[in-house]
């Protein structure tokens, strides 16, 4: 078999896959886009009365927006916080709960005599 006939099957064999996995980068839909800015906007003005009217008139979650919102390169909480929005930026906090670390090692003592 010459090299080109096996440039041309392995060309052949790979298109499809290569078909398949296109699709899966599908850009976000007009909608969704605007209900992200909006609430993006919603989260740097500083009012909760927006920030819940958004939200819940997207029917988002807000858990959900302060764990995987990504406004400008930052997650949505840094983002308020630095336009000085601290009541929105504590709100969306206080949504995620409260995360506690305990090091179950570190609560056994041991103790050693000599």
């Amino acid at each position: 078999m010459t090299t080109f006939k096996k440039t041309l099957i392995a060309l052949a064999a790979s298109l499809p896959v290569l078909a398949i996995s296109l699709p899966s980068q599908a850009t976000m839909s007009p909608y969704m886009e605007k209900a992200l800015i909006d609430v993006c906007k919603a989260a740097k003005s500083n009012s909760l009365i927006k920030l819940n009217g958004t939200t819940k008139g997207y029917r988002l979650s807000t858990k959900t927006v302060a764990l995987k919102l990504m406004c400008n390169g930052e997650d949505v909480i840094s983002f308020a916080e630095s336009y000085g929005a601290d009541k929105t930026a504590a709100r969306l906090q206080r949504s995620i709960g409260n995360v506690s670390i305990t090091d179950v090692a570190a609560l056994s003592k041991v103790k050693v005599t000599f």
